[in-house]
């Protein structure tokens, strides 16, 4: 008995710690709209000032509020990543299952497309894809979401195998059921799970990638305060020890990739089953 209620307030303070972090991310987002006109704001009397009650992240060479910047940059990172998440799980989705449930050729074609893509280093992928659509949001937001499929495809292919030999769906065959009800009916509802999770889990990725290609000047243009501009243009000021300028935006973005991570770990811990005695 004591060892029951043990698990249950364990997974009671884990769903707790995970609503207060999707609280926390959504704060992050909402506030980085809210204020997108003041990031923008420019005041030449308060530049370069260091870190104070007023100014947390201190102000940059335009007298621009770091911490403000910072929100407004990871709101839209976080937006990118919601839209390059839910694209690649469900590109994920498609292509796993249509390689389990298609035959050997078309197994055969999806895994070598999956090991193309795995292949060719991300970074190097991502600024191809970017710079051949025109960079920009749009050009961030395809390179990433062609990029970030093939792992969790790969994953739910192998779930998919699994589920094929289980007696529930030998039955469904034998009845006569096609493969596209099996598909639907049988196997998706065990799929979503996993799907969601790895959804979740794409996040940080597409979060870092995002920072990555802009920083490297092939993602967001240099006008949005994205964070990737943000440590662009504040690396210069290292050298002349204004370290705050890249330090806490860098830091803010670690505790987001973090918080991401966090809940999908937690989540994949609360739906497995065979963990439902954590």
């Amino acid at each position: 008995m004591n060892a029951q209620r043990h698990r249950w307030n364990r997974r009671k303070a884990m769903a707790v710690l995970l609503a207060v972090s999707v609280i926390l991310l959504a704060a992050i987002a909402i506030a980085g709209q809210v204020l997108k006109e003041r990031a923008l704001a420019t005041d030449f009397t308060r530049k370069n000032l260091p870190p104070s009650l007023a100014y947390p992240f201190g102000t940059d060479w335009m007298g621009r509020d770091m911490f403000i910047r910072s929100l407004t940059g990871l709101s839209i990172s976080i937006r990118i990543g919601l839209l390059t998440a839910c694209f690649s799980a469900v590109v994920a989705f498609i292509m796993g299952t249509m390689a389990a449930c298609l035959g050997r050729v078309t197994d055969a074609v999806i895994g070598g497309i999956i090991d193309l893509v795995m292949g060719i280093p991300h970074i190097l992928l991502l600024i191809l894809i970017s710079f051949a659509v025109g960079k920009g949001f749009w050009g961030v937001l395809i390179g990433v979401s062609l990029t970030h499929w093939t792992s969790l495809a790969r994953l739910l292919r192998g779930e998919v195998m699994q589920l094929r030999e289980s007696q529930y769906i030998q039955v469904a065959k034998k009845l006569g059921k096609g493969r596209l009800y099996i598909a639907l009916k049988h196997m998706t509802p065990h799929l979503l799970p996993q799907l969601f999770v790895g959804m979740v889990l794409l996040f940080p990725h597409a979060i870092l990638h995002e920072a990555s290609i802009t920083f490297l000047g092939f993602g967001l243009p240099p006008e949005q305060p994205a964070v990737g501009v943000i440590l662009s243009e504040c690396m210069k000021y290292l050298v002349m020890g204004k370290w705050w300028l890249a330090l806490f935006p860098g830091l803010l973005l670690v505790f987001v990739v973090v918080l991401f991570h966090f809940i999908g770990d937690t989540l994949s811990r609360l739906l497995d089953p065979a963990q439902a005695h954590l």
